[in-house]
């Protein structure tokens, strides 16, 4: 072999395969095209396996689902019949009372029931419908508050309550020029208490409420139920030893204590009564004890 030769061998030993200036050309084109290529379709891959189905069916459901709004609204049917407190109780009560759970009292323990049962049923049930103790709120769920109240006297009942079965309250037909809400007729008892009150009390000249004689109406419908037996520790009408160290805040600041609520006393005294109501309540109250 003569040098020549041994210097082509060894010149192509050295040499790439791209070898003319079109070969290098097509090298970078292709070292280009190909990844990009290859990254569109890996894109396609992955998003491809979150599409939903072809079928008309599975894109109306996934379509569905991607617009559903946040909140759903539950509109009843007014007119629908009451569910059984029975039917209720299995619904909505029996996961804690049927087995005594976090102090809950058990179905038909007499024992356990005794206490709540003196409390009356409106007692019972504003503690089921607000919640109370580890029970929280049952009013504003899948029942309305009637059917709650079914299945409060039906456990009542179940441990020795003779309570009537709830029924849907009727629909108040008002006169068109009135323009408030008729106040319901005091019972007997509360209007007996009331007059054996005013009987003993001293009314000033100062409040025309009580100087007339007249019992505000919110006093029978949310007062008088703890103020005439004196209920956790509310100030019994007529009473000038309970009054007296409250007197001193003056009308004003006795109705802003109703309003805002005060001990065992719920904000407005649990009514619905504007600041006015309110004020001549505390007026004929307090003019009952000066």
């Amino acid at each position: 072999m003569s040098a020549n030769d041994q210097t082509t061998a060894h010149e192509e030993d050295h040499s790439g395969p791209i070898k003319t200036p079109q070969q290098l050309l097509a090298a970078i084109f292709f070292s280009f095209v190909i990844p990009i290529f290859a990254i569109i379709a890996l894109v396609y891959f992955v998003t491809s396996d979150k599409r939903p189905a072809a079928g008309a069916g599975d894109m109306e459901k996934a379509v569905a689902e991607r617009i559903q709004k946040v909140g759903v609204v539950n509109i009843r049917d007014a007119n629908r019949p009451l569910k059984p407190g029975a039917e209720v109780y299995a619904a909505q009560c029996a996961a804690c009372h049927a087995a005594g759970v976090a102090g809950a009292p058990k179905f038909g323990d007499a024992a356990a029931w005794a206490p709540r049962i003196t409390t009356g049923y409106e007692a019972l049930l504003t503690s089921s419908l607000k919640g109370k103790g580890a029970m929280g709120p049952q009013g504003g769920g899948d029942f309305e508050d009637a059917e709650i109240g079914r299945a409060v006297a039906h456990m009542a009942n179940a441990a020795g309550a003779k309570f009537a079965e709830p029924q849907r309250a009727a629909a108040v037909a008002t006169a068109p020029a009135a323009s408030a809400p008729v106040a319901a007729a005091p019972s007997a008892d509360v209007m007996a208490a009331v007059a054996a009150a005013n009987k003993t009390a001293a009314a000033p000249a100062a409040a025309p409420v009580a100087a007339s004689g007249a019992v505000p109406a919110l006093y029978t419908q949310a007062c008088a139920a703890c103020h005439i037996a004196g209920v956790a520790n509310a100030p019994k009408l007529g009473d000038k030893a309970g009054w007296a160290p409250r007197l001193a805040l003056g009308v004003d600041g006795l109705t802003a204590s109703v309003i805002k609520g005060k001990g065992a006393m719920p904000p407005r005294g649990g009514s619905t009564g504007s600041d006015a109501d309110i004020k001549a309540v505390v007026q004929y109250m307090v003019s009952t004890v000066k």
